[in-house]
Order: structure tokens, then sequence, then C-alpha cells
């Protein structure tokens, strides 16, 4: 591969996902380089006075500041967007960054934005809070209910914004569905794809405009870095994202795209396995417990859709054991597993949603949701699963179920 050939699209879009996540983007120094350069540099140099000012006027391609280029990011970034199938890509410093960045970029006062209820915490503080400070009218719907889009449009609607699977209750969004309804009324689509990435479901195939991502998550999968990615077409990372970006500087750090870099190279392997281990793990515990929700077993409400969306369903899933006491009971008995609020890793990981990543939300808002004082939340690794049942065995076993 020569030095440049990871950022020739001409080239790296014929190639297939495996190959794109191990060589796209790559774009070598002079010294050919085998792993991608680390970049640590705030700024550039210029061997002229003409040269510099042609580059900030956006008439010579090249570096400026980093808060608008940096050559290990413009890396990650042109790895995600081929995975992803999007013409462009630019990275966050993290997976909130990344969300706020793809709704406040395109919202103004007296817009509208349509929200599915069952999310990550901090995307509804943005729904239920942050918007409405600035004027913005957001409603949530049950994202399951096809005809609640449709019903929630209002003249002022700029926004549907959803995340499927949705955290930490699962929810499976109508992807072809949404996405036609608000290509049908003039709305952007914006999809928060971070427990699936492209690995596993590819939003954009299915009509999305603005694909948005943590990727501390899966991407990285070993908790190592915070980062995020907003892809979409061309034209609206570069009228609409990046003059928000340039001007707030939510920006990824050098450092950690070169880590989410080397995440992404295994990316493909890591989540199918994990999504085995999690089927697997799924099916060992529901006889166990009142309720479980994964979109890989039979029992979810949307069984099949999931399987029509995904090339596998993921490495995360819920159990509700009824209380808290049951739930911090079972959290305790752990021995293997990890009490903790991330996921994507490697390793197998369990939290309480409620007083965790869901605990700044009203009371109100949790019921609305599903988010109950017994659910835990399990993000299942790549350990041997059959000593992650046991651990679980043991654990439930601890906490009477």
């Amino acid at each position: 591969m020569k030095k440049t050939t990871g950022m020739d699209r001409s080239i790296t879009a014929k190639w297939r996902p495996a190959t794109q996540a191990v060589r796209g983007g790559t774009w070598r120094s002079e010294h050919g380089e085998t792993s991608e350069a680390l970049f640590l540099t705030s700024g550039y140099t210029y061997d002229d006075a003409q040269t510099v000012a042609d580059r900030f006027a956006g008439e010579d391609a090249g570096m400026t500041y980093s808060r608008l280029q940096n050559p290990t990011v413009a890396m990650l970034e042109e790895r995600i967007a081929l995975m992803e199938g999007a013409e462009a890509c630019r990275a966050q410093a993290s997976g909130m960054a990344a969300m706020t960045a793809a709704l406040l970029c395109q919202l103004s006062a007296g817009d509208h934005v349509v929200g599915a209820r069952a999310a990550f915490g901090s995307c509804r503080w943005l729904l239920d809070h942050l918007l409405p400070r600035f004027g913005i009218e957001t409603s949530v719907i049950d994202s399951a209910d096809n005809n609640a889009w449709e019903a929630a449009i209002r003249p002022n609607t700029k926004v549907f914004f959803f995340e499927t699977p949705a955290n930490p209750t699962l929810d499976i969004v109508d992807l072809a569905h949404v996405c036609s309804v608000a290509k049908a009324h003039g709305i952007v689509t914006v999809v928060d794809n971070a427990f699936a990435t492209s690995a596993l479901q590819r939003p954009l195939d299915f009509g999305a405009d603005v694909v948005a991502y943590s990727a501390t998550k899966l991407m990285d999968g070993q908790g190592r870095v915070l980062a995020g990615a907003v892809c979409g077409s061309q034209q609206w990372v570069d009228d609409v994202l990046l003059p928000f970006q340039r001007n707030t500087g939510p920006n990824c750090a050098p450092f950690n795209a070169w880590v989410v870099l080397k995440g992404l190279e295994t990316l493909d392997m890591r989540a199918r396995r994990q999504s085995e281990n999690a089927v697997a793990l799924g099916k060992f515990i529901e006889p166990r417990v009142p309720k479980l929700l994964h979109p890989g077993l039979p029992s979810h409400p949307r069984h099949e859709l999931a399987l029509e969306q995904m090339v596998a369903t993921g490495p995360i899933f819920a159990l509700d054991v009824g209380d808290r006491a049951t739930a911090f009971a079972l959290l305790d008995a752990l021995e293997l597993v990890d009490i903790s609020n991330n996921i994507g890793d490697t390793r197998s990981l369990m939290c309480h949603p409620a007083s965790t990543t869901h605990a700044g939300m009203t009371q109100e808002a949790r019921d609305e949701m599903g988010v109950t004082e017994g659910l835990l939340r399990i993000n299942v690794g790549l350990e041997d699963v059959e000593d992650v049942k046991e651990d679980l065995d043991r654990a439930l076993a601890a906490a009477g179920l």
C-alpha cells in the first residue's frame, strides 16, 4: 500500500469492511511507518505567508490548527466514514460532545425536535433540559410506535433524534420507516448508533442523514479513552457541522484518536463475538429473572426487526430483578464481572442504571422509559462465556433468584 492510498476513496471505497477497518484512512509520513503516526501538535508552520493565507481562505488543502485539522484525527475520521458508508466524519471529544454538536449545529430558537423517550440519560437531558433553554421545543415519544413519529411532527419540526438499540432498555427503532417519514417531511434524522457501531448496523443504509457516536464504547472497546464522532454528507458536515465545531471546539485529542484507530482494527471480530456471548448468556439467565431484554432473543418484542437491521444484536442486555435491594445484592455478589457504568469493553461489566447512568433524570422520566429500580444492564465481554455464566449463576443465587 502506498503512503496515501488509505485516504483515496476511489480505492478504499471498493474494499470490504474488514479491510477498511484495518487500512482505511492510513496516511503515512515520509518515514513509511506501518502503524498510524501520532501527531501531538497544536499548530503548524508554513514556508511562506501566501500558503497560510490560502489555507485559511480554504483555497489550499492543508493543516492550519489542531482544533480544525490534525493528521491523526483526520485518519480516524476517514476510517469511521468509510466503515459507516458516509461521505464525511468529524471526530469529537466524547460521545456527548458528538450528540450535542449533531443537534445544536442545526437547530435554532423556534425549532422543534422529536426524540425517542428511551435513551441514554445525558441524551434525554439534552432533550428535556438543554434544548428548551435555547427556545427549541422537544417532544419525546415511544420510538417503537411507528405511527407516533408522524403524529408528533409540527410545522417547525427539524430533527428526529433516537438511538437503536436504546440504552438501557434495548428498544429497537424501525430505521427504514422512521427515516422515510422524516425524508417525506424534510426532517433531518440523527441516529445514535453507539450500541451497534457500523460493524453491526449502518443507519445511513436505511436512509438516516446523520449518525453520531460515543467512540468511547465499542470503537475503542477496551475502556481506555473518550472520543466521539458525527457522520453525514460532505455538504452537511462542511456547511452545518464544521462551523459549529470550528467555533466551539469539541474536538478529539490526537492521542485519543490514535487509540480508537487501533480499536477499529479489531471492532468487527469483537462486536460479533461479544454479541454471540451476550445471546448465550441471555438464554442462560432468562429463565431465572422476571424480565430480560435483548434484541437477539425471541422474547424481545422487536426481535425480527432487529435481525433485519443488524448483522448481530450487540453485547448489551438488561434484566429486571424486581427491586433495588435485589439488584444491589446481585451486583455485590459478582466475582468476575465488574461493577461499572461503561459499555463496549472487552471485559464484562454490569451496572444499575437508575442509580448511575440515569440517576440525573426525574423519577417520572425513568418510569416513562422503563428504567426501574430493579433494572440491571450488562455489557458482555470477551471472556469465556462459561466463566461469565458461572459468575452470574452465583450472583443470582446470592440475590435469591
